[in-house]
């Protein structure tokens, strides 16, 4: 067999392999060692079992990945994420949106959607918000009488934002992956992220007006509560999360800080606040290390097999058979956009985001060029096609932690086909987003210039 053969039998042994269900960041590592000790092999030079380049490389992999700038705020913004998480806030947010909002149709699920976002967008876990947003808002949406497969659509879709709202952790990880500014990154997602989260709100006001029976009016209280008691629950419970949020969003969007000043601000602020709320204790802060850890170290792992496994596919000659298979087709930009969302859509099924940035679409980055095509447009475009990954049968992640903590008359095909109106939602974004560039462009060239 020629090295482009072998470098194809790689990549499609690693596919069968991952879909066995073996660990994929050690997958990626021993399949990278073990070719590229092939393709490394030199007799007349070795002197020993061990005197391949392959270790070299691997040692060098590694040090790069560890001493990544970009991926230095990864750590800091998980932290900030479940030190807040643990923080008590959710459930007060949760009540006074629920209490502010009560004159609009579907008030309790504008509350969970809002709640949702807000929470994913300072923690970037999905399932954590999922997870607690079931817990706390689905019983009090079942008990207003709400349709089961509603409520439940709107905490799967709200807890996804999460990933494409900055500060996200998964554009950190693309940053770090295609090499784009963090920075424009950011400033070029928060349009798409708001008018993807502007359209579900739209959608969940919508139903409720046509369709009372899904989301009942709350029956008023015998007391009112006072505005200014509103006024001080909002002041307690929305305002401080938010402040935090746009506190490290700004300073990173006006060049106060570098990203991983920002999430030592945020993880400091989210410290703060579990301090303010009386929620900090010896074990959830314990707990807190330790997932930050945890989720670091498979990013970190996931980073060092990726990159080894890909320079080992490359050196074979694999990126060229790629490249010259993809421009053989003869494809248009827009066809291979198509191409390109279609295959992430597609492996968003069974893997997670992580994986799917960290190994696939390498692959396609070094085809950008040839269509003429911007990675920062086409990042954006991967980060709202992900959120698709969460919410579409059979392996809709959202769905399955849903299920996990939700109580048993609902039924996880309810839950899927309250997710899929969202689904669709995220395909018209994507749309709008190639029809109307300048939604991902504006910021971007609004602060930094072209």
């Amino acid at each position: 067999m020629t090295d482009p053969q072998i470098a194809i039998l790689m990549l499609g042994l690693f596919i069968v392999v991952i879909m066995l269900g073996f660990p994929i960041a050690f997958t990626l590592m021993a399949m990278g060692i073990g070719f590229g000790y092939y393709a490394y092999f030199d007799a007349e030079r070795m002197r020993h079992i061990l005197d391949n380049r392959i270790f070299d490389l691997f040692v060098n992999q590694t040090y790069s990945v560890m001493a990544n700038d970009v991926l230095t705020a990864i750590p800091l913004f998980l932290f900030m994420g479940y030190i807040v998480e643990r923080a008590n806030i959710v459930d007060r947010l949760f009540e006074t949106l629920s209490i502010a909002t009560r004159r609009m149709p579907g008030s309790m699920a504008v509350a969970a959607l809002i709640t949702c976002a807000l929470f994913a967008t300072a923690t970037g876990i999905v399932g954590a918000v999922v997870t607690l947003m079931g817990l706390l808002a689905l019983p009090a949406m079942l008990k207003a009488r709400y349709d089961e497969r509603f409520a439940s659509g709107v905490i799967c879709a709200g807890g996804t934002l999460g990933i494409l709202i900055p500060p996200s952790i998964m554009l950190i990880v693309y940053a770090a992956a295609s090499g784009v500014s963090i920075v424009r990154l950011y400033a070029g997602a928060l349009l798409p992220g708001f008018l993807l989260a502007g359209m579900y709100l739209v959608y969940i006001i919508g139903r409720a007006m046509l369709q009372p029976s899904l989301a009942p009016r709350p029956e008023e209280p015998e007391e009112p509560i006072p505005t200014a008691k509103l006024a001080w629950m909002l002041l307690t419970s929305f305002f401080p999360l938010a402040i935090l949020i746009l506190s490290v969003l700004g300073a990173i969007l006006f060049g106060l800080a570098t990203p991983s000043e920002a999430a030592s601000i945020g993880a400091l602020g989210g410290l703060v606040l579990a301090i303010a709320y009386r929620a900090l204790t010896w074990k959830r802060l314990q707990e807190s290390v330790y997932l930050t850890v945890r989720t670091t170290a498979m990013v970190c792992w996931l980073f060092v097999g990726s990159w080894t496994f890909s320079s080992v596919f490359s050196y074979l000659g694999g990126e060229h058979i790629v490249r010259d298979f993809v421009m053989g087709l003869d494809m248009t930009p827009l066809q291979f956009l198509i191409l390109a969302q279609i295959i992430i859509f597609l492996l968003g099924w069974p893997l997670e985001w992580s994986e799917i940035i960290i190994i696939f679409v390498p692959i396609f980055l070094p085809l950008l060029p040839l269509f003429d095509i911007d990675p920062l447009f086409f990042g954006i475009l991967i980060a709202l096609n992900l959120q698709t990954s969460f919410l579409t049968p059979p392996m809709a992640m959202s769905a399955y932690y849903l299920k996990g903590i939700a109580p048993p008359q609902i039924r996880l095909t309810q839950i899927f086909a309250g997710s899929l109106p969202y689904v669709f939602m995220v395909f018209i974004t994507m749309i709008m987003l190639y029809v109307f560039p300048q939604i991902a462009y504006y910021l971007p060239q609004l602060f930094y210039g072209r």
